[in-house]
């Protein structure tokens, strides 16, 4: 029997962060308190690269430069193995509680630090939880002044952390001149239903979460985006017993079949680069 027809043009992304890192838990623990937590990203991200060498898949991987500054081998490591080296800031501090001034530093030094790392143009950044919106917008023009050419961080939903509900859900390309790259939402009933990856992904069964990204792909004419982050393959890691009940059900639920799941994503559709992936839309566009 034929196997299913791969459908192109979709991009895979990954926030490169550790489980002790994210926003769920920013209330109990602290950047300063990072080091005292043991590190997993590494051997988690290593799995990731493995794993889509198996699939033929190449990927974005949006990095904090707090992890690019602890283990610059394996940053030149996603780099030789053809994937795309971008920025995901340097210690996961939301866009929306920094000052302007704040903002460009961080985004510049971690543009710095990744491109003296690999020896290569940094190109894309992503903000931590999707924290650029209507209060902050200022920030593109800080992205584009670093000398970045596209953003993905925004999310057309309504979300008790995030979330631009009205804003543009398709690319498009800003005022300031740097593309942004909205993650993707299926528009069902009204209502604006996120498909992206992330806990969504983790908490549907893999055949409603692959139905729709299809019934995206029909309703769309921009390519799909997917992410999910180290720390969700990692069914192992520390557990951080004090977090609120909320963000402890968000961050484990499912960790143990995650990594069964991506491997499924990576056989049913095609993957690339963000780069790559919106390269040829914008060409398509131009035509």
């Amino acid at each position: 029997m034929p196997s299913e027809v791969k459908q192109p043009f979709h991009a895979l992304t990954i926030d490169i962060e550790d489980y002790f890192q994210v926003a769920a838990f920013e209330k109990k623990i602290q950047p300063g308190q990072w080091d005292q937590y043991p590190i997993r990203v590494d051997r988690n991200t290593y799995r990731i690269l493995d794993v889509f060498d198996e699939h033929q898949a190449k990927a974005t991987f949006f990095i904090l430069g707090w992890v690019a500054e602890r283990f610059p081998e394996l940053i030149k490591e996603i780099h030789q193995r053809g994937h795309e080296v971008a920025s995901h800031g340097f210690s996961h501090t939301k866009a929306t509680v920094q000052t302007p001034a704040e903002f460009q530093q961080d985004v510049s030094s971690t543009k710095i630090l990744l491109e003296d790392i690999i020896g290569a143009e940094v190109t894309g950044y992503r903000a931590p939880s999707f924290s650029i919106c209507a209060e902050n917008e200022w920030a593109f023009a800080c992205l584009k002044e670093a000398g970045y050419h596209y953003s993905s961080s925004t999310y057309p939903i309504k979300h008790d952390h995030y979330g631009t509900p009205y804003w543009p859900a398709e690319p498009y390309l800003r005022k300031e001149g740097i593309w942004e790259f909205p993650m993707p939402i299926l528009q069902l009933k009204g209502k604006q239903i996120p498909i992206a990856g992330g806990g969504y992904f983790r908490l549907l069964p893999y055949w409603l979460s692959k139905h729709l990204i299809q019934r995206y792909l029909k309703q769309s004419q921009s390519p799909y985006m997917f992410y999910f982050h180290p720390w969700e393959i990692d069914h192992q890691q520390p557990r951080i017993a004090d977090a609120p009940l909320k963000s402890r059900f968000r961050h484990y639920v499912n960790l143990k079949r995650m990594e069964t799941k991506v491997a499924k994503l990576l056989q049913d559709f095609e993957w690339n680069t963000v780069q790559q992936v919106f390269e040829q839309y914008q060409n398509q566009q131009q035509r």
